[in-house]
Order: C-alpha cells, then structure tokens, then sequence
C-alpha cells in the first residue's frame, strides 16, 4: 500500500501540458517549468477540488496524462498477455487502465502537494530517444523519496512510459499484480473489474 502511495506521489509532482513550442525543451527542464504550476494550481483549488471529485479527475487529466504514452505502458504492464489479445481487448484495456490511473491519483493529489521538490545532483541520462529525470520528494524526520521518470522521443515530444520510487518500477509493480489476476480469471475479466471500479470517471 505504501509503494501504490509513492507511485501516486511522483505522479502528482509530475504534470506535464501538451502544449506545443517552436523547440523542443529538454525533459529536464520540462519537469522543472511544470512542477511549480500544477502543486499551485492544486493549493490555489484544494477546497474546491475536496468537495467535487470530477473537477480532481478534470485536473488529472489535463494537467499530468497528456505526456504518458499510455498505448506503451499498456502494452508492457500486460507483457505476455498483450500478444495474446485482440484489438478489441487492447484497446479497451488502454482506456480503462488509464482511467485507473486518474482515480487513484486524483483521490491521493489532494494529500501529497505540499512536499518540497529537489533536483540531486545526479546527472539525468539522455541517449537517443530516451531519457531519465531524477527528483526527490523531501520528507521530514526520514530520507528523501528518490524518483525516477523514463521518458521517450514520441512524435517530437517526450513522453513518459515508466516511472520509478527508490528503483522500483510503476510498469512492473502493475503487472506483477494484474498477471495474477490473468492467469485466474482471464483478461476480459480483469477488464470488467477496471470497468465497474471506473464507472464514475468520465475522463
């Protein structure tokens, strides 16, 4: 429970707009720009966001999924089972998994925008089309959460497609538990779950 706590952190802290410049920004200076704005946005509106979760899902949506590659992610935390399904079930399992993903953020954004964000001073990794950008979330009385997005050349933009909490991966934590869940009871039925779990979000 604590790491699906910690997945929900970085992703707060990490909203990037799909806006569109005449040059590309750099994935690190696209976190740095970005960071301030949403944790403002949320502390300017955190009453307003508390009374009407659909405006919390709104913001979720508009202001951190945009830069996912959600198709990629997926793909990878359904592994083996991806190949094995038809676009029907793929397609419908993109959707639902990233309504997944805005419920549980947007119900944890509201608790976690008030730690102060660092850059250490390791030196983020790009080579090709992929890049890494590290962050840390300060904690009093304990050690830094140390955070790691990986981040791909989509299309001319960066996009993320896995994010990390002290080394442990957000694609491989989702698929460990849903392949389990596949192997019991079939991936349509996992789908319908994430259905029925999702059918407040119009997102």
């Amino acid at each position: 429970m604590r790491k699906t706590c910690l997945f929900v952190v970085i992703l707060a802290v990490f909203p990037l707009f799909a806006t569109q410049t005449v040059a590309m920004e750099a994935p690190i200076d696209i976190v740095r720009s970005t960071t301030d704005q949403v944790i403002m946005r949320i502390k300017d509106d955190r009453d307003a966001l508390r009374q009407n979760p659909a405006k919390m899902y709104a913001l979720v949506a508009e202001l951190i999924f945009p830069r996912f590659d959600f198709p990629i992610m997926a793909q990878w935390v359904l592994g083996t089972h991806w190949k094995d399904a038809d676009e029907e079930l793929r397609t419908t399992f993109i959707a639902q998994f990233r309504k997944l993903l805005v419920r549980t953020y947007a119900t944890a954004l509201l608790e976690f925008s008030d730690q102060e964000i660092t850059y250490p001073d390791i030196p983020d990794v790009q080579k090709g089309r992929t890049a890494v950008v590290r962050q840390a979330i300060e904690q009093a009385g304990s050690e830094p959460i140390s955070l790691g997005y990986r981040l791909h050349n989509s299309g001319g933009s960066w996009k993320v497609f896995d994010v990390s909490v002290d080394g442990v991966s957000l694609v491989k934590t989702y698929r460990a538990s849903f392949s389990s869940l596949i192997r019991d009871r079939g991936l349509a039925s996992l789908i319908e779950s994430l259905t029925a779990k999702n059918k407040e979000i119009n997102q």
